[in-house]
């Protein structure tokens, strides 16, 4: 039984090198590979967090109970991105450095 084994082990070990070696080679590649997918998911949901305008609007309170006087429950969500009622505060730019 052992010698079966014996001649087992010893007929793998010359191919037993290269393919741990590649194994362990595809393993770090996907552990990176995943980690750079979620820095972009996170950044891409990051991004299109940032283009809600609620802040900008008129119609928003900044009151944690009533964000919003028209949609409350869309107030701050994704769901606000394209907001019909969305009425832009006068005198403030999205993109300027003043508001800042």
């Amino acid at each position: 039984m052992f010698q079966l084994l014996y001649f087992l082990v010893h007929a793998i070990s010359p191919i037993l090198a290269p393919v741990c070696f590649f194994c362990a080679w595809m393993m770090t590649i996907l552990v990176l590979w995943n980690i750079f997918s979620a820095i972009a998911q996170g950044v891409s949901k990051t991004k299109r967090l940032h283009s809600i305008p609620c802040t900008n609007c008129q119609y928003f309170t900044g009151d944690y109970r009533l964000k919003c006087t028209v949609k409350p429950s869309d107030a701050l969500t994704e769901e606000a991105i394209n907001c019909s009622d969305y009425c832009p505060i006068p005198g403030y730019s999205l993109h300027s450095q003043d508001s800042l």
